[in-house]
């Protein structure tokens, strides 16, 4: 018996007799990469596709090259790391199916009255899929397979892989008899033609059996996949996450100029219209929306309709993209390069891709990724491209444009560019608002954009920002569409590429201007080593599905469409609570590194940390992550001291191992100022608390409940619980929190304290166990940085901003405040030198109430309550009980 390995997430399938048209089909998607060949495309061969209800489009992948005859058996596909399937494929005198222990079961006649069913010998053999413990139950017809010579693959996955399991194999149910008395088919050996090739990407048993079994039989043979071992019930119904696949993994063995160059057939929308980047501007321009507004302002300014139809055409010119295949393909050939010498691994989970890739086929999609950094818009469609789904139209920023030929060359790649602020541009916003909706009625594409707005120089998710979003939601209000799936996407860098610009922004140093001199500088970086990207693609959300029984869409029935119309308040809260569960779902598939626990660690034991005790507090960490549903890559085989050392290498620039102990890497400051001193020291600090804040949002709600334990008078629920809804407020804009169950995040942040045993509960009390104690004590800890920034900068406003000040002045004066207090050493939060911590600050009082903020002509102006920020200041040091709401007594 001869074995061929395979990849971990997927089933070998090979049979013979196929025709040369349908060969050709193979032949045509002959490339180095995986390609997802569409059910439409299949059909054109003459093969009959009868996928279930609940899966989506097979995934095929081709041999690295032909075979050398059509004898020849030549399968060349990469092993998996962690975990492989082997597939047997029986040889002359091996014994039949069904005969002796542990053989084949026997085969199944076709169901009668279905295509293709009939005598035995003409009826072609189809694939079926057995889901144990899933939710498809028998065997459903995935795939009719032309007749084939009997021959089978059994997958078991290595007991010391990534997700094996030890135990023998063992085959599912066993198939009826074909027919009674029938002789058995000779066995002989199996003949292939030359480039043959079935993957089978596996999605709906979400992986909860330990071993497959695929059999394809003699003419009328069925095939069968069924899970032999089962699973126990409760790792069944628990949360599975998907697993990850290297995209790279394959670039480095292949040509990169092939891959740029290969037959580019996307999986596109199931009512697209084709049309041009031209025909939807020509549609903007016409449509009754912008016309209607053109007249307005016609008849408003006293100018003729043309003058303003005129400036309607520059805003397009100036905003729309030209997608183009060739810039398509240049970016993948320069991606491919690029990301090849600047990352390890770029790791997607394959199972959201075909979500996605059904997705794109059934309704208009809107993609919404995380944003830490330039790269992730270029890794988005670079990934899509990987995976021949249909590049989105990207909504960028108007800075872009200034890069001469880059940006025109994201403009042919599909960018289309938005100023940064409209104002009271009413053309600008309607011809902007149209372009967006055409684009999405249509189906001319996925439609991507940032629902932070730009990037997050601290790794926290920044408060979600509602204008597109709201675009893309009207023409469902409006019922121009059935339905809009929103799909969150997870992008997590393992070392951003941006961290030390980042902290020198967040300082005050000015950010420098997008420019293509720039960009030839940035790359020195090409030679680091910026480790791991994971991309999660989420489960698509259905618009219809949230706002079934929640909004009434007749209001929008009773206006003629082209009519502006301002939302009611009840679409408003709507798209503000969607807005916040999408930028949720994203934290909750963020991908932790084990850097990530080393720099939290090592943040609250500075200025230096044992390295050994590093080791033993980052694996005590990472078990109180993983409790509390952190999701955390961290290799099986990787021991802790490995994994420490390698975070230490990679983030080199922020940490070293210096004489047994860690210490951050503040070159320089022993020979300068103090100034320089503080300085460089604050740029260590903040560039280690960048990779910190990924962790924050796992421990937020238990971790706030614990400050709340210090603040509160007592250990009485009442008052906990108000100290924490207090804290939950004051820090609103740090942390991302869905507007309205602050009770439902208490009672979580209790829950998962309760599950580490931090805390007992009683009917009427909080109290933390002496068990806990440590828990309760390295979360405050975690989250002190943030409630002595906070006071340091309520003490500022509390005794020197007594007139009205802006922003601009604002920020200069908190940073020379608290700058003036490191140099004398009254504190050691340098965390308050950051300008973001210092906008959140102004921005949360202003929502307490403390600071009235007021919009005037060259922009907004702030005003102090004084009396009333002292009041707050008090809350924070416990010198006076915390009052809820706030804001009402103040």
């Amino acid at each position: 018996m001869s074995l061929i390995s395979l990849p971990s997430l997927s089933l070998l399938a090979v049979t013979s007799g196929l025709s040369a048209n349908q060969l050709s089909l193979l032949k045509c998607a002959y490339f180095k990469h995986r390609i997802l060949i569409q059910r439409s495309e299949i059909e054109k061969t003459g093969l009959q596709v009868l996928p279930p209800p609940l899966l989506h489009p097979a995934r095929f992948q081709q041999p690295h090259r032909e075979s050398a005859g059509p004898d020849a058996i030549e399968l060349r596909t990469r092993m998996a790391k962690a975990s492989g399937f082997q597939a047997a494929v029986p040889q002359e005198g091996q014994t039949q199916a069904g005969q002796g222990a542990g053989a084949l079961p026997a085969p199944r006649r076709p169901p009668s009255g279905r295509a293709g069913s009939g005598a035995a010998g003409t009826a072609p053999a189809r694939l079926y899929l057995c889901c144990a413990g899933g939710r498809c139950r028998g065997a459903v017809p995935l795939l009719p397979l032309p007749p084939a010579e009997h021959h089978h693959l059994h997958g078991g996955r290595a007991g010391g892989g990534r997700r094996g399991r030890a135990g023998g194999a063992q085959l599912g149910p066993q198939l009826p008899e074909e027919a009674a008395g029938a002789a058995p088919p000779a066995r002989r050996r199996l003949r292939l033609p030359s480039l043959l090739l079935l993957l089978l990407f596996f999605l709906h048993c979400r992986r909860h059996s330990s071993r497959f079994a695929v059999l394809c039989s003699a003419p009328a043979a069925a095939g069968l996949l069924t899970c032999a071992e089962h699973m126990p019930w409760k790792e069944l119904t628990s949360k599975k996450r998907d697993e990850f696949e290297d995209i790279l993994e394959e670039r480095r063995l292949s040509s990169d100029l092939r891959y740029a160059m290969k037959c580019y057939t996307p999986v596109i929308y199931k009512g697209l219209s084709p049309c041009k980047p031209n025909a939807i501007k020509s549609a903007v321009l016409h449509s009754e929306q912008v016309q209607y507004v053109i007249k307005q302002l016609a008849k408003e300014m006293g100018e003729s309709p043309d003058i303003i139809q005129e400036e309607a055409t520059e805003i397009l010119d100036e905003m729309g993209h030209r997608m183009q295949l060739g810039a398509v393909r240049f970016f993948a050939f320069t991606l491919s390069k690029i990301f090849k010498q600047l990352f390890q691994r770029v790791c997607v989970n394959e199972e959201g891709m075909q979500r996605l890739q059904h997705a794109i086929q059934e309704h208009p999609v809107v993609l919404l990724p995380s944003h830490r950094s330039y790269v992730d818009f270029l890794m988005l469609s670079y990934l899509l491209y990987t995976y021949d789904l249909a590049l989105p139209v990207i909504a960028a920023g108007i800075d872009f444009l200034g890069m001469k030929i880059v940006g025109e060359l994201l403009r042919r790649a599909g960018a289309f560019f938005m100023r940064r602020s409209f104002g009271g541009n009413r053309l600008y916003w309607a011809v902007f608002a149209e372009y967006v909706k055409t684009m999405l009625r249509s189906g001319y594409a996925p439609i991507e954009f940032f629902l932070e707005g730009t990037r997050s120089r601290t790794a926290k998710t920044l408060t979600p920002k509602f204008g597109l979003l709201s675009i893309v939601m009207e023409p469902f209000f409006k019922r121009e569409v059935f339905d809009t799936y929103l799909v969150p996407i997870s992008i997590s860098y393992e070392r951003i590429l941006e961290e030390s610009l980042y902290a020198y922004e967040l300082l005050g140093v000015p950010k420098p201007k997008e420019s293509t001199s720039g960009l030839l500088k940035a790359r020195r970086i090409l030679s680091d080593n910026f480790g791991t990207i994971h991309i999660y693609v989420g489960q698509p959300v259905s618009l219809r599905t949230l706002a079934s029984g929640r909004i009434n869409q007749c209001p929008y029935n009773l206006v003629p469409r082209h009519l502006p119309q301002k939302p009611s308040e009840d679409i408003q809260e709507f798209v503000s609570d969607v807005a916040y569960k999408m930028e949720l779902l994203q934290i909750e598939n963020m991908v932790l590194s084990p850097w990530v626990l080393v720099a939290a660690v090592l943040l609250q034991n500075l200025p230096a940390m044992e390295f050994e005790l590093l080791i033993e507090k980052t694996l005590w960490l990472k078990g109180l992550t993983q409790t509390f549903g952190g999701f955390i890559e961290w290799p099986d085989n990787l021991c802790a001291k490995k994994a420490v050392l390698s975070g230490l290498t990679l983030h080199s620039n922020i940490a070293g191992l210096v004489d047994g102990h860690v210490v951050l890497n503040d070159k320089g400051v022993e020979d300068g100022a103090v100034g320089e001193i503080v300085f460089r020291h604050a740029l260590a600090v903040l560039m280690c608390a960048t990779y910190r804040n990924q962790l924050l949002n796992v421990f937020v709600r238990p971790a706030l409940v614990a400050v709340a334990l210090q603040m509160a008078p007592s250990f009485r629920k009442e008052e906990v619980y108000s100290c924490f809804s207090f804290l939950r407020d004051v820090f609103s804009n740090e942390f991302i929190f869905f507007p309205g169950i602050s009770l439902k995040d208490f009672e979580e942040g209790c829950f998962l304290l309760t599950k580490c045993d931090a805390i007992q509960t009683s009917q009427q009390e909080i109290y933390p166990t002496d068990k806990g104690s440590g828990t309760v004590s390295f979360l405050s800890a975690m989250f002190r940085p943030f409630v002595e920034g906070y006071q340091l900068i309520f003490r500022y406003l509390s005794k020197e901003m007594k007139e009205a000040f802006t922003e601009k002045q604002f920020i200069p004066g908190v940073r020379n405040f608290v700058f003036q207090l490191l140099e004398k050493g009254s504190t050691q939060c340098y965390e308050a030198l950051s300008s973001d911590m210092q906008k959140n600050a102004l921005s949360a009082l202003v929502q307490l109430g403390a600071v009235k903020k007021k919009k005037m002509p060259s922009g907004f102006t702030y005003n102090v309550n004084q009396e009333a920020v002292s009041k707050i200041l008090d809350m924070f040091d416990a010198r006076i009980p915390v009052q809820k709401p706030v804001a009402a007594r103040l």
